[in-house]
């Protein structure tokens, strides 16, 4: 005999149920490795995609920014210095670009079967992990290159990492909920993420913002976490205590309300979708 599913709706916002999450782990692996092969099928170089595209950034921006208008580099090597910004960088935009438009894609699967909607943008951001991973070893080539060796300080990688995904994820949730209701969101996403990258330290230090700004300009999550890339894995200037804890604070308040904000709009997906 079928025992009959009950699907209540939520009355808190702010609810996330790890529970229902973990039940459902298996479409978010699957939708998370879908993504992924999707996103090299039928091409030629494949995964080589993955360390292509902040390859190129890294030749464009040092022949611009460093060869032609000679900014600053903290003392390291242009090429590592815009290369190690680059990863996480790429982790983001790539996880909006996709995440962004999670809920709208998946239109069938969201009008027909229920299960935590939050799964897709969760799912689109982490598509992008195994990426930053390969990218990340060809960092390391580039530093054998220039006779740079790691440092004890690789071992907060992985505490940057989950930085970078949260903050991917923040921003998702806002704009994947957004985007179902105007889809002018999904037109926007490319100019935001590129006047988000400008308004990094992705192509310049952090001395060069006046210090009276750091503490405004450190709002911006992406700001500590470039700079404690740079740190970890050139061993350039240790983050500013004050710059890592206005980033963090900022991711977490991004998420809380990216949160909210989902949760409620999620609540007409189905029909509006």
């Amino acid at each position: 005999m079928l025992v009959p599913t009950v699907i209540e709706s939520k009355r808190n916002s702010l609810y996330l149920n790890f529970r229902e999450l973990w039940e459902f782990k298996e479409l978010l692996y699957f939708l998370a490795w879908r993504d992924m092969k999707a996103r090299y099928a039928q091409t030629v170089l494949g995964i080589a995609w993955a360390v292509i595209q902040p390859l190129a950034a890294m030749a464009i921006f040092t022949i611009v920014f460093s060869l032609w208008a000679r900014l600053p580099s903290d003392g390291l090597p242009y090429p590592l210095f815009a290369y190690a910004a680059l990863l996480p960088w790429t982790l983001l935009a790539k996880s909006l670009e996709r995440s962004g438009q999670s809920v709208v894609a998946e239109s069938n699967l969201v009008k027909k079967v229920y299960f935590p909607r939050v799964i897709l943008p969760i799912a689109s951001t982490l598509a992008g992990v195994i990426d930053f991973f390969i990218a990340l070893v060809l960092l390391l080539l580039l530093m054998g290159w220039y006779g740079i060796t790691p440092t004890w300080k690789v071992i907060a990688i992985p505490a940057l990492v989950l930085f970078t995904i949260g903050t991917s994820l923040a921003v998702s949730l806002w704009l994947s909920a957004l985007n179902v209701h105007y889809r002018d969101v999904a037109g926007a996403i490319p100019l935001l993420t590129q006047l988000w990258m400008y308004a990094s330290p992705v192509v310049y230090p952090l001395s060069l913002v006046p210090e009276q700004w750091r503490a405004v300009y450190s709002l911006n999550p992406m700001v500590g976490i470039i700079e404690g890339f740079r740190w970890a894995l050139l061993g350039g200037a240790a983050p500013d205590t004050g710059t890592a804890i206005v980033s963090a604070s900022a991711t977490g308040i991004l998420l809380l309300t990216g949160l909210v904000f989902f949760n409620r709009m999620s609540r007409t997906f189905s029909d509006i979708v």
